[in-house]
């Protein structure tokens, strides 16, 4: 059962072994196959969505990207449109620019040092223009089936309101997160994590009436059910 009541991170109890896998167990019944919510094709469409996501939703980069993977499907064809090119698929999403600029920097060096191919290290993903640890934690999840943790928003609140993993920073929370979700469901843990902060642990008032680990949770005061 849940430990303790406060609302706040810092005083929450963490959680025990049992009930974290408790928790994951009910996160799989409920969604036995997870999936990211990035439209992509392939290794280097996923790069290009995760890399268009940062500070943007992921709802706004699938209403972009499909007109621009039609017009550019490989790290040739989107260096070829250059970041000019690229900028006018991509207008609609925050900080544009910088992005057409990462995006067109980045097919370049694919086609330069890894013959068009997305590299499937962190060390090489992380020095490619706009990637950063947890774009670089998403595609080794996704593209290459490793068991990586990327920490986003969602993750970060989820894991300290749960008390399953608590820190200050998205790294502590990535370390803590590795060293207590079991094996068997460290693959998806991220994609449960993100959809559950998404759509019913959410921030300002998470659907406490409606979440299956509600029993849990040390979260107080729990929201009620909406009246009809």
């Amino acid at each position: 059962m849940a430990r303790g009541s406060s609302a706040a991170s810092d005083n929450v109890d963490a959680m025990n072994k049992t009930d974290i896998e408790t928790l994951f167990s009910r996160l799989r019944a409920a969604n036995p196959n997870p999936r990211s919510e990035l439209q992509y094709h392939n290794a280097f469409e996923l790069l290009v969505a995760v890399v268009l996501s940062a500070q943007a939703t992921d709802a706004s980069v699938n209403k972009a990207t499909p007109a621009l993977f039609a017009a550019a499907p490989t790290p040739q064809a989107m260096a070829a449109l250059g970041e000019d090119g690229v900028a006018p698929y991509i207008r609609t999403i925050g900080l544009y620019r910088t992005k057409a600029k990462n995006v067109a920097a980045l097919s370049r060096i694919l086609i330069e040092q890894y013959g068009g191919q997305v590299p499937g290290t962190r060390e090489a993903l992380e020095a490619l223009p706009g990637v950063g640890r947890k774009t670089a934690n998403v595609v080794l999840n996704i593209a290459f089936g490793q068991p990586t943790l990327a920490v986003d928003t969602h993750i970060f609140r989820v894991a300290n309101r749960l008390g399953l993993a608590k820190g200050k920073t998205p790294l502590d929370v990535e370390a803590k997160l590795m060293k207590v979700v079991p094996e068997a469901y460290l693959h998806d843990a991220h994609h449960w994590l993100i959809l559950h902060g998404r759509y019913v642990c959410k921030a300002r008032s998470p659907d406490c009436w409606r979440c299956a680990l509600a029993d849990l949770c040390p979260h107080q005061p729990k929201t009620a059910r909406p009246a009809a």
